[in-house]
């Protein structure tokens, strides 16, 4: 077994794309309480009360939605270094930007399935105005009053052609740990589940029910507390956002969790409780079968309909090649 690596630090942003972009911009600003930073060109960039960077999504109008790039960031300088060296020799570098708003160069490269992703070192910090300075010292800013407020980004889901190759890719290139994952009966994966810290998953990766490549499945925000899912379906049954599956509890991860589509197009996971942290630095990834999957995919609650193991932005239709995004 190869040394465990732990260059790769956390998941810093991710940038969505949609082709409703006020819509898209009112759901995360005033139905989950998030705070805008910065607005420039065609993209918007907020973050969460407990985020403490400039940006952890950026949302950009584009003709359908989609994944703009999964941004991470790597435990110092070094250590970005030695992550791009690792990708340039797997052959899917991209080469180096000089930055973005909220943070410093990044190289950018792709998963093999074609994923959009950069790792960087050097982060803006947010800065609060006077008025939204908390007197809890430990929280970047105060509570927002509008919505039912998210506190931080939790994770990305990818959907893959191929999820043991992306999986390797994740592992031995940016230095991931397998935490859970699903093995049909004739060996095949059909999900896993990665961290590079206590979390069950910073990233997960999942078969592309329509074969597609490149795929984006959901991007999850955390609350904390159950019962804030409860709270904030209670909202969006008001506003007319479609909620389709939730509130519900994972086996896997063993997560509250609730899912909707955002007004773009773009499935949003919201996390009602942090499941279960992970400690051992052995750690043995949990294997979950055929024989036990159910407990895995709704260990309460009702069943995931059909259309989540489909859907995915972009669209694909079945008449359509599959291609790989952006």
């Amino acid at each position: 077994m190869s040394e465990p690596i732990f260059d790769t630090h956390q998941l810093a942003h991710v940038e969505i794309l949609t082709p409703k972009p006020n819509e898209t911009l009112w759901f995360f600003r005033d139905l989950l309480g998030m705070e805008v930073t910065t607005q420039q060109g065609q993209s918007v960039y907020l973050r969460a009360y407990e985020d403490w960077y400039h940006h952890t999504l950026k949302i950009t109008e584009a003709k359908e939605p989609g994944l703009g790039h999964v941004s991470w960031r790597a435990s110092s300088p070094q250590a970005l270094e030695r992550r791009v060296k690792a990708i340039e020799a797997s052959g899917l570098g991209k080469g180096w930007m000089d930055g973005d708003l909220g943070h410093g160069a990044a190289y950018q490269f792709t998963t093999p399935d074609g994923h959009p992703m950069e790792i960087l070192w050097e982060v803006e910090y947010f800065q609060p105005a006077e008025d939204q300075k908390s007197p809890l010292l430990n929280r970047p800013q105060k509570r927002p009053l509008r919505g039912v407020p998210v506190r931080r980004l939790d994770h990305v889901n990818l959907l893959t052609s191929d999820v043991t190759v992306n999986k390797n890719f994740m592992m031995e290139q940016l230095g991931f740990r397998l935490r859970e994952h699903i093995v049909l009966n004739n060996g095949i994966e059909a999900g896993c589940w990665l961290s590079v810290s206590p979390l069950v998953h910073e990233v997960a990766l999942m078969r592309d029910g329509k074969g597609a490549r490149g795929r984006l499945h959901h991007v999850c925000y955390w609350y904390g507390y159950p019962q804030n899912l409860n709270d904030l379906a209670d909202v969006f049954r008001e506003q007319g956002i479609y909620i389709e599956a939730g509130p519900g509890k994972h086996g896997i991860s063993q997560a509250m969790f609730m899912y909707v589509y955002e007004p773009g197009g773009n499935r949003v996971e919201l996390f009602g409780d942090p499941g279960y942290l992970i400690f051992d630095p052995a750690w043995k990834p949990i294997t979950w079968t055929e024989e036990t999957l159910a407990a895995g995919i709704v260990w309460f609650g009702g069943n995931l309909p059909g259309e989540f193991f489909l859907y995915g932005t972009p669209v694909v239709h079945e008449h359509e090649p599959a291609m790989a995004a952006g």
